[in-house]
């Protein structure tokens, strides 16, 4: 397949690196247009992968089969925005990122869209990336009734396993929301890695029964003792990895915390449901964004988009 990778961060390097291994035409999308990218993954196995890839190729672009998003949450307007006129009419975007809430700041789009979650673990480290863990990938179409495209992740199975095919992909995303909404804001709170947040068994358990409560509302199966078994398995899995979201604070960057937590709160806000610690951590992250300029929310782009 002829593949765009908008996004060149961690993520969308891994996706890169295995994309091309599996013999794929691939090319990396940056903001500031490059003719070519460099990438190295340190692969969880011990392998270490260089390549060179093409980026920036309108060429490319034009017969693109398949966009793969893996931006940061609100990052992803902006790019799509810009690179939505360059996009064959034909071709399906694919968003892969944290948090919900996106889908209400796209511009209209008349390519097939979905939408996939993915416990893969990693982090940028200067010149490299560090696979930390494997994980699973759930992909599937934001129009539940579209599923054309499910032979898709068979493909992206093959490059990066696992991925799964959901007809209807919602309950995958709140099931990855409870996750990030565990490790990311306590990761900021106790300023520390994955594997440390086990010792906090009390926090993980109040942030995963307020999500279940809310999921109940949107008429999502949801077990409180189910979220909170799946968060201890990735965190777990990630133990030795820095959470995205502590990355940012570090940095002094805005975080995702508007399209984690602060979209839990929306969506419990409607049905008039008050949820204390999730609303605690919540205005903890804002507090240490605010300490580093970013006292809005959804100002823009939270940092220049790889």
């Amino acid at each position: 397949m002829n593949i765009t990778v908008l996004g060149c961060g961690a993520l969308g390097q891994i996706w890169l690196s295995a994309l091309s291994r599996q013999g794929h035409q691939v090319q990396g999308w940056l903001r500031v247009p490059k003719p070519s990218i460099r990438v190295q993954i340190n692969s969880p196995d011990g392998l270490i992968h260089r390549h060179q890839f093409t980026a920036n190729d309108a060429g490319h672009l034009a017969n693109c089969q398949l966009l793969l998003v893996t931006l940061k949450a609100a990052q992803i307007s902006t790019a799509i925005t810009q690179i939505l006129p360059l996009l064959p009419a034909d071709c399906p975007i694919l968003l892969i990122h944290n948090g919900m809430g996106v889908l209400n700041e796209l511009p209209v789009i008349h390519q097939p869209l979905l939408r996939g979650i993915t416990t893969h673990s990693s982090y940028r480290e200067r010149d490299r990336v560090i696979h930390v863990a494997h994980g699973l990938t759930h992909i599937g179409p934001v129009n539940r009734h579209d599923t054309r495209f499910s032979l898709l992740a068979d493909k992206l199975h093959e490059a990066l396993p696992d991925v799964a095919w959901h007809d209807n992909i919602l309950p995958a995303c709140w099931n990855k929301l409870a996750i990030n909404c565990v490790i990311n804001p306590l990761s900021v709170r106790y300023d520390c890695q994955n594997g440390d947040i086990l010792a906090y068994p009390q926090d993980i358990a109040q942030i995963c029964q307020e999500v279940a409560d809310v999921m109940a509302r949107e008429d999502l199966h949801a077990d409180a003792a189910r979220l909170q078994a799946n968060a201890l398995h990735v965190l777990q899995l990630s133990a030795a990895n820095t959470s995205s979201m502590l990355q940012d604070i570090r940095a002094g960057r805005s975080s995702e915390n508007d399209y984690i937590t602060g979209y839990l709160l929306r969506t419990a806000t409607r049905y008039g449901m008050n949820l204390p610690f999730n609303r605690e951590l919540y205005q903890f992250v804002k507090n240490k964004e605010s300490a580093n300029g970013h006292p809005e929310i959804r100002t823009g782009l939270p940092s220049a988009w790889y």
